[in-house]
């Protein structure tokens, strides 16, 4: 008799949560059709930039040269002692940001009948000096002389794009401060509040050197410094977010 009991009082006990449960979730239920959820009020979305130009200080030269021959070992043999030359050369003004030496591409194809036949092989090897100092970077590029000029880009270093970064950014926050407070009392508000905001800087492009005519850089004297001119860039700093006007 005392084992039906207490089987009864746990199916017992049992019933009375499930229907704890049941009834729990149908308030909750109950409270959340009474209380739909609406959509934020008075909210603004708004952008703004700031704008910065600059000298360019970062000039990036590509010298180059290229090699021919009937079988592939000897071009590489030409093109290494080429670049070997080269660099040796490049090496005696390297300074770390000031002028940075690195090889560039490396490439050896073949030439080919119109048969299919491997008649020959061609390759080509770069060597590119970067950096802040021109003067030092022409002038060892007028110094190399188993290599040519092939192109020449300009471009911003990492302190100045870092520097001006702040100072477009600076003006950006400023004018998105403005934008908002202008268009808050052209709604009719008194002020507004920074929901949220992001801030966005263009990085620019990479640095790609223009390539040069082959009868432009093969009238460069060796010795001779190769005369440059760099131009200005912008800086541009991206700011845009959402206010609540009050």
């Amino acid at each position: 008799m005392a084992f039906f009991y207490s089987m009864g009082f746990l199916a017992l006990n049992k019933i009375k949560k499930i229907a704890a449960c049941a009834a729990f979730l149908g308030a909750c239920g109950a409270f959340a059709q009474s209380a739909p959820w609406t959509p934020p009020q008075n909210v603004l979305q708004l952008s703004a930039t700031g704008t910065v130009e600059v000298q360019q200080d970062l000039l990036s030269m590509t010298l180059s040269t290229t090699r021919d021959a009937a079988d592939a070992a000897a071009v590489q043999a030409q093109l290494k002692t080429a670049l070997d030359a080269a660099l040796t050369e490049a090496r005696k003004n390297a300074q770390p940001g000031l002028l940075d030496v690195r090889t560039g591409n490396f490439s050896l194809v073949p030439r080919y009948t119109r048969d299919g036949k491997i008649t020959g092989w061609s390759g080509t090897a770069e060597l590119v000096l970067e950096g802040k100092d021109f003067p030092r970077i022409t002038q060892t590029a007028g110094r190399i002389s188993t290599l040519t000029v092939g192109g020449i880009g300009f471009g911003l270093s990492r302190e100045q794009r870092a520097k001006v970064e702040t100072e477009a950014q600076t003006i950006a926050i400023e004018n998105f401060k403005q934008k908002a407070a202008e268009l808050a009392r052209n709604f009719g508000f008194g002020g507004y509040t920074l929901r949220e905001v992001s801030v966005n800087a263009n990085q620019g492009p990479p640095i790609r050197p223009r390539m040069m005519a082959a009868e432009a850089s093969s009238k460069l004297s060796y010795d001779a410094a190769v005369p440059v001119e760099a131009g200005k860039t912008s800086v541009v700093v991206n700011v845009s977010g959402s206010v609540q006007l009050k």
